[in-house]
C-alpha cells in the first residue's frame, strides 16, 4: 500500500469516529480531540480518556481500522490529580531512590536536556533515566528482567498527575514474557498497593487478558485493583469480577 488517495482517507477518518462513537466503554464524554491519517497509513490520534482501559480500547479501535499501518499515539489519561511537571518529577524522584526493589539500579532525571544522577549503586544492576513533559513520563534504559520493568512503570503511572506512561526500558528476559509473568507483575502491584488487601483477589491470565476474582470491601478498592492491572505493562484487555462483600 503507498499514498492513500484524499477521498479514501476522509473516508477511514469518517468510519473510525463512528466506530469510537459507537463504543460505550469509552464513555459519553469521550471525544477525539484529533484525527488525522497520513497518505502512507500513519494515523496521528489526539484524545483525552478517563482511564488506561479507555486509552488501551481506544487505541486497539484505531489499529483494527483497514489502511492504518501505524499510530502516532496522543492519546491521554485524565490525571486524578492535576500536577505539574515539577511535582510529578518530584514524586518519581522520591520513588526511584527510596524505594529498596530498585536499589540495585542508577537513576537519572532529564530536564531539560540535562540529566541529574538520583541514585547511584555501587554494584548496579541497570540504569533508569525518566522525563517528564506535559504530565507524560518516558522512561528508558536497561535492567535485567521485565518484573522490573513492569515495577517501574507501575511506580510512574501511582504518580495522581501522570497523563501517560511511556516505557522505553529494555529488559534483559524480554523474550522470556508469559501469562505466568504477567500474573506475577500484577500481584507484585497489588501487594505493594497499600489501599487493597492483595490476599483477598485471584489472578488468571491468557493471551495477555487478565481476569480478576474475589472479593473487597469496596467499589472504590475493586476498581483500584482493576486499574493496577491496566497499569501493567503487556496487558491487553481485564476482565474485572471481583465481588464487592465481606
Amino acid at each position: 500500500m503507498f499514498g492513500l488517495e484524499p477521498e479514501r482517507i476522509r473516508a477511514i477518518v469518517d468510519e473510525l469516529r463512528g466506530r469510537l462513537s459507537a463504543e460505550s466503554r469509552l464513555g459519553s464524554r469521550f471525544k477525539a480531540d484529533g484525527l488525522s491519517l497520513e497518505g502512507d497509513g500513519t494515523l496521528i490520534f489526539e484524545a483525552e480518556v478517563d482511564g488506561v482501559a479507555q486509552k488501551k480500547l481506544a487505541l486497539e479501535i484505531a489499529a483494527a481500522m483497514p489502511d492504518v499501518v501505524a499510530i502516532v499515539d496522543r492519546v491521554r489519561v485524565k490525571p486524578a490529580s492535576p500536577m505539574g511537571d515539577a511535582e510529578i518529577r518530584a514524586r518519581l524522584r522520591r520513588e526511584y531512590a527510596e524505594d529498596p526493589a530498585l536499589a540495585s539500579l542508577n537513576v537519572e532525571e532529564i530536564r531539560g536536556g540535562h540529566r541529574e544522577t538520583i541514585s547511584r549503586s555501587p554494584d548496579a544492576h541497570g540504569d533508569v533515566d525518566y522525563e517528564v513533559v506535559d504530565g507524560v513520563v518516558t522512561l528508558n534504559g536497561a535492567v535485567p528482567g521485565l518484573t522490573v520493568k513492569r515495577y517501574i512503570g507501575l511506580l510512574a503511572w501511582w504518580v495522581p498527575g501522570s497523563r501517560d506512561v511511556i516505557n522505553g526500558v529494555v529488559a534483559g528476559d524480554d523474550d522470556e514474557d508469559s501469562a505466568d509473568r504477567i500474573a506475577e507483575a500484577i500481584r507484585l502491584a497489588l501487594e505493594k498497593d497499600p489501599y487493597i488487601d492483595a490476599a483477598q483477589v485471584k489472578i488468571g491470565v491468557r493471551n495477555r487478558t487478565v481476569r480478576l476474582t474475589g472479593y473487597l470491601p469496596s467499589d472504590d478498592q475493586r476498581r483500584m485493583a482493576e486499574n493496577d492491572a491496566w497499569y501493567t505493562f503487556g496487558v491487553d484487555e481485564v476482565v474485572n469480577e471481583i465481588e464487592v462483600g465481606p
